[in-house]
């Protein structure tokens, strides 16, 4: 903080976010438009050149962007990607990182956040929340994600004012890798949710009934569900752009799921069979597909 107080009288920080995919992009906007000073990059220019007319400021490399900034905000797809933007050529790792701080939205296994926060502490010396996000990207634009996170408390603390202009929600689980294992629990409720709640509508359809009234003849009771409320009317409509989330990001998680539980001797049975729905929708509908056209493996017409 000594070093962002003498760069900024004010005591803001100076942010940055390297990532700006489905979930990146809007994150990005809820912090421009709570006022922060923030610098983008991404691998991709397309998605940049609309945050800086919004006001963000363009950084050319993710060295630079962790050079100007204080706290460096990231989401990008998997450990192989977090690896290649600390790393790589003009990496984050390239810059001075004393006194610096990383936050990581993305979900990779709680045993890569481990290796990759000890490995960039020991490059340069920045510090590393592993902070995965749910709440698809309505929660990303509505500002409602919950975010669980791994870290030193005094990094989660100095994180909490910025991450809750992007998040509802924002617990601190414990040491590095407890925001991933955390994140891994939601995705085995979420990946059977989907799951379940595609083989009711398609029950519901099949036999003859409106699927779209359940989330409407269901609130209130046991069955009721912010995913039967989101899901339901996505699947029956057949909304999928822009998706909530990827067939192979979830994909990515329950079979990270399943190694985890091999691990640790847990039976996870449920997450299992998701994962294996999550790998045949992958097949008939690729991966980069919605994760809810799930519901469409069980149609005639598919």
């Amino acid at each position: 903080m000594a070093d962002a107080s003498k760069a900024n009288p004010q005591g803001v920080e100076r942010l940055g976010y390297l990532g700006l995919g489905l979930m990146g992009t809007p994150m990005t906007r809820r912090l421009l438009k709570a006022g922060y000073p923030i610098s983008v990059w991404n691998r991709s220019g397309g998605t940049v050149a609309p945050l800086v007319e919004a006001g963000a400021k363009r950084a050319d490399t993710p060295r630079d962007l962790l050079a100007n900034c204080d706290i460096v905000f990231m989401c990008v797809t998997d450990a192989a990607a977090v690896e290649d933007v600390i790393f790589g050529p003009e990496g984050l790792a390239a810059a001075p990182g004393a006194g610096k701080l990383v936050v990581d939205f993305s979900s990779i296994h709680p045993d890569a956040a481990r290796k990759l926060a000890a490995r960039l502490k020991a490059a340069n010396g920045a510090s590393w929340i592993d902070a995965p996000v749910s709440g698809g990207t309505k929660g990303a634009e509505e500002g409602t994600l919950a975010i669980m996170a791994g870290g030193e408390a005094a990094n989660i603390e100095r994180a909490r004012p910025y991450v809750l202009a992007m998040a509802r929600r924002f617990t601190h689980m414990g040491p590095t890798g407890a925001g991933q294992t955390t994140k891994l629990c939601n995705q085995v409720i979420v990946g059977c949710a989907m799951a379940v709640l595609a083989e009711a509508t398609r029950l519901a359809s099949n036999a003859g009934i409106d699927a779209s009234r359940l989330p409407e003849a269901l609130a209130g009771g046991f069955a009721d569900s912010i995913p039967l409320q989101l899901f339901v009317p996505r699947m029956v409509q057949g909304i999928h752009s822009p998706p909530l989330g990827h067939i192979a990001t979830m994909l990515k998680d329950l079979d990270t799921v399943a190694d985890v539980a091999q691990a640790t001797s847990t039976p996870v049975p449920m997450a299992t069979l998701a994962g294996q729905i999550f790998r045949l929708a992958k097949a008939a509908r690729g991966a980069d597909a919605d994760a809810l056209e799930i519901y469409k493996l069980s149609a005639t017409d598919r």
